[in-house]
C-alpha cells in the first residue's frame, strides 16, 4: 500500500481550502511587528552601505585635504580631471585588458578542469578537492605564496629555470612579466570558485541527453560543443558576470602583495588597476575627492555591466537543464 503525504493532498471541502489559503497567506498580527523584525537589517544597511555611499557621492564633488581639514566645492571638476588624465586612461585600459584575460582564460580553464573532474575516474574526489583549494585562500595569503614562488633570487620557479635552461627572469621588475604574473595569479585564485559551479552544472545534465547524442553518432567533441555546452549557458552567464565584478574589485589584494601597482610602464605602474588607483589616491596621496569620484565611476561601470548582461546575455542562454 502506498503512502500519500498530507501536503500533496488537494483540499476538497470549503473549510479545508480556507484553512490551506490561510496557511499559505499567513500574516502578522499588526503592521508594526514585521517592520520591527526588519529594523536591525535596515540599521546595518543604512550604517554600512547607504551612509558611506552618500558620503562618497558628496566627497566626489569636493576637492578636500583631510590633513588640513579644508574642502572646496568643485562640482564635476574631479570627474573631468580624471577623464582627461592620461594616467587614468592607462589605468582604465590596463584594467579592461586584465578583466578580459582573467574572465576568458579563467572560465576556459575551469570548464575544462570541471569536465575532466566530472568524469568517472579513480580519485575524482581528491582531484575536485585540490581544484577547489585555491579559492579557500585569502588574497593576501595567495599573493604571498606567489611572491615567494617567483622571487628572483630564492623563488622555486627561478631555481628550477636556472637549473634547466640557465635563466632567472625578474618577474616582478619587468613590466610585461609582472602583468602576466598578476593575471595568472588572479586566474588561479578564482579557479576553485568557477570549478565548483561548473561541476554542479555538469552533474545536473541528464545522462540520457548525452547518451542520445552518442546514439545519433556524435563524437566526444560534437557531444560536448553541440549538446553539453549550450546546457551550461545559464551557469556560464552567471559566472561571466560574477568574474567580471571579482576581477574589478578583488584584484587589490594580489596587486598590493605582489607588485604594489608597479613596475612603471608609460604613465603609471602596469599593474595599477582601477581599484588600486582608488586606493593610491585616497589613502596614500590623500586626494579624497578624486578617490570618491573614482568610486562613483566604478559604480556606474558595474551598473552598465549589469544592464548589458541582463539585456543581451539572456539571448544566448538556454534554460533547458
Amino acid at each position: 500500500m502506498s503512502l500519500i503525504r498530507t501536503t500533496d493532498v488537494t483540499p476538497t471541502t470549503p473549510a479545508a481550502r480556507a484553512e490551506a489559503a490561510a496557511e499559505e497567506h499567513a500574516t502578522f498580527r499588526g503592521r508594526a511587528l514585521p517592520w520591527l523584525f526588519l529594523l536591525p537589517t535596515f540599521i546595518v544597511i543604512a550604517v554600512f552601505v547607504y551612509y558611506p555611499a552618500a558620503r562618497t557621492l558628496r566627497l566626489s564633488v569636493f576637492r578636500s585635504n583631510i590633513i588640513v581639514g579644508n574642502e572646496q566645492f568643485v562640482g564635476l571638476g574631479n570627474f573631468l580631471e580624471l577623464l582627461s588624465s592620461p594616467v587614468y586612461h592607462q589605468v582604465i585600459l590596463q584594467t579592461l585588458v586584465f578583466v578580459v584575460l582573467v574572465v576568458a582564460f579563467g572560465l576556459l580553464f575551469a570548464l575544462g578542469l570541471a569536465y575532466l573532474a566530472s568524469r568517472p575516474i579513480a580519485g575524482a574526489r581528491f582531484y575536485r578537492l585540490m581544484l577547489i583549494y585555491p579559492y579557500a585562500l585569502s588574497p593576501a595569503i595567495a599573493g604571498t605564496l606567489w611572491l615567494f614562488l617567483f622571487n628572483p633570487e630564492i623563488g622555486a620557479v627561478n631555481t628550477l629555470l636556472d637549473a634547466l635552461i640557465g635563466i632567472k627572469p625578474r618577474w616582478l621588475d619587468t613590466p610585461f612579466l609582472a602583468f602576466f604574473l598578476v593575471v595568472v595569479a588572479a586566474i588561479w585564485k578564482g579557479l576553485g570558485y568557477n570549478v565548483v559551479f561548473y561541476l554542479a552544472a555538469f552533474q545536473n545534465i541528464p545522462g540520457e541527453i548525452t547518451e542520445a547524442a552518442e546514439i545519433d553518432g556524435a563524437n566526444g567533441w560534437q557531444s560536448f560543443w553541440r549538446v553539453v555546452f549550450p546546457l551550461l549557458s545559464p551557469m556560464t552567464f552567471f559566472l561571466v558576470f560574477t568574474n567580471i565584478v571579482s576581477a574589478l574589485f578583488d584584484s587589490f589584494g594580489l596587486v598590493n602583495i605582489l607588485t604594489r601597482g608597479g613596475p612603471v610602464y608609460g604613465q603609471t605602474g602596469i599593474t595599477t588597476f582601477l581599484v588600486y588607483q582608488l586606493y593610491e589616491d585616497g589613502f596614500r596621496n590623500f586626494k579624497t575627492g578624486a578617490a570618491a569620484a573614482q568610486a562613483v565611476l566604478m559604480l556606474l561601470l558595474v551598473v552598465c555591466i549589469i544592464v548589458l548582461q541582463f539585456r543581451y546575455g539572456n539571448r544566448r542562454v538556454h534554460y533547458g537543464a
